[in-house]
C-alpha cells in the first residue's frame, strides 16, 4: 500500500523559506517519479514540481527559480525547498506518486 506523509509546513513571513519533506513507503521509491502539488483555499490542485528517478527536475512557471525539489533515495523521501515565499504561495502542499497523494502540510505566508 502506498503511503505518503508530508511535513515541514508552517507560518512564515513573505520572503521567508521553508523546507517540506514527504516520506514515502509501499512502492519502489528510487525508481519512481515524484511530484508536489498544492491547493489554495477555494481553488483546485495546482502542479508545483516533479523529480524523475533520474533526478531530472521540472517546475511550474509560478515557482521556478524560487522552489527546489530534491530526493534522498536512501531515506525514501522527497523534499521541496521553498524560498522567497509570497502570500500567493499559501496553500496545502501534498506529494504525489502515480494516482496517490498524501494528506498534505499547510504553508501559510503572511506578515
Amino acid at each position: 500500500e502506498v503511503h505518503l506523509v508530508e511535513s515541514g509546513g508552517g507560518l512564515v513571513q513573505p520572503g521567508g523559506s521553508l523546507k517540506l519533506a514527504c516520506a514515502a513507503s509501499g512502492f519502489a521509491f528510487s525508481k519512481s517519479t515524484m511530484s508536489w502539488f498544492r491547493q489554495a483555499p477555494g481553488e483546485g490542485f495546482e502542479w508545483v514540481s516533479t523529480i524523475g528517478s533520474d533526478f531530472s527536475t521540472y517546475y511550474s512557471d509560478r515557482v521556478k527559480g524560487r522552489f527546489t525539489i530534491s530526493r534522498d533515495n536512501a531515506k525514501n523521501t522527497v523534499y521541496l525547498q521553498l524560498n522567497s515565499l509570497k502570500t500567493e504561495d499559501t496553500a496545502m502542499y501534498s506529494c504525489s506518486f502515480s494516482s496517490s497523494r498524501g494528506l498534505g502540510t499547510q504553508v501559510t505566508v503572511s506578515s
